[in-house]
């Protein structure tokens, strides 16, 4: 189970699409955290309506719901997942049925905020891209895809979308085991991804491959606690999809 986190709009769906699409490996389950958004109180809808609830709090989303489903994923059980309707700012009444995979990729603004997450995850993986781009991406998707208007996306921004990055998901940064720096436009560190989960699933054990750990120091950074973590380079190239 691979985890993938970031700030909104880093292009973590984005880079996990690419990921998969590399992979060209059967039974693979993208899962994103927005499903699990728990439900409002009506109090909370008027808020909502305003663009005075908090959704990039930890408190939005229903954890306990969220880990149970992801624990019987990774035992290869079929779960059921709820639907989230972010124009309405509610759950849907249709939920999809998940399948058990080889891989399941896991993507979202907490993904690392959880104790209990982490324990499920084999690889995390912070995707890192600047906050004037991911601004930007938030407002063009926000417009033209949840019927927002740019006052209400900018006053959510500054009131709650920056202030839960610097408090809650950036820290989480360190957590991750690899951080792809400027997100999908750096397809040198997702290929090197790629090939590290295909050594996974070859030789049916974890640890970095040697081709990512000869990367040189721009293309990707590999993070830890450990003195023996590496670092590499980012690859110069800009992402522009939303995640």
């Amino acid at each position: 189970m691979k985890g993938l986190g970031g700030g909104s709009a880093s292009g973590k769906t984005t880079v996990a699409r690419m990921i998969i699409e590399a992979l060209d490996v059967p039974w693979v389950v993208l899962l994103s955290m927005d499903s699990f958004y728990k439900v409002l109180t009506e109090g909370q809808e008027a808020q909502a309506a305003c663009n005075e609830y908090n959704f990039d709090h930890p408190d939005a989303f229903d954890f306990e719901l969220m880990i149970s489903t992801l624990k019987k994923l990774k035992q290869g059980k079929s779960v059921k997942i709820p639907t989230y309707d972010f124009t309405t700012h509610s759950r849907t009444k249709d939920w999809k049925t998940l399948y058990g995979a080889n891989v399941v990729i896991f993507e979202g603004i907490m993904a690392f905020a959880h104790a209990e997450l982490l324990k499920l995850l084999d690889m995390k993986i912070f995707v890192d891209t600047d906050s004037d781009i991911r601004l930007v991406r938030r407002l063009r998707r926000d417009i033209s895809e949840r019927g927002r208007d740019i006052e209400g996306v900018l006053k959510q921004y500054h009131a709650f979308v920056k202030p839960a990055f610097d408090q809650y998901i950036q820290p989480t940064m360190r957590l991750a085991d690899i951080v792809v720096p400027r997100g999908s436009g750096n397809t040198v560190a997702i290929d090197l991804i790629v090939q590290h989960v295909h050594s996974q699933l070859e030789e049916g054990r974890l640890g970095l491959c040697t081709s990512v750990a000869a990367t040189s120091e721009d293309t990707l950074r590999l993070e830890g606690d450990s003195p023996s973590k590496r670092h590499a380079h980012d690859y110069t190239e800009q992402g522009d999809e939303p995640g």
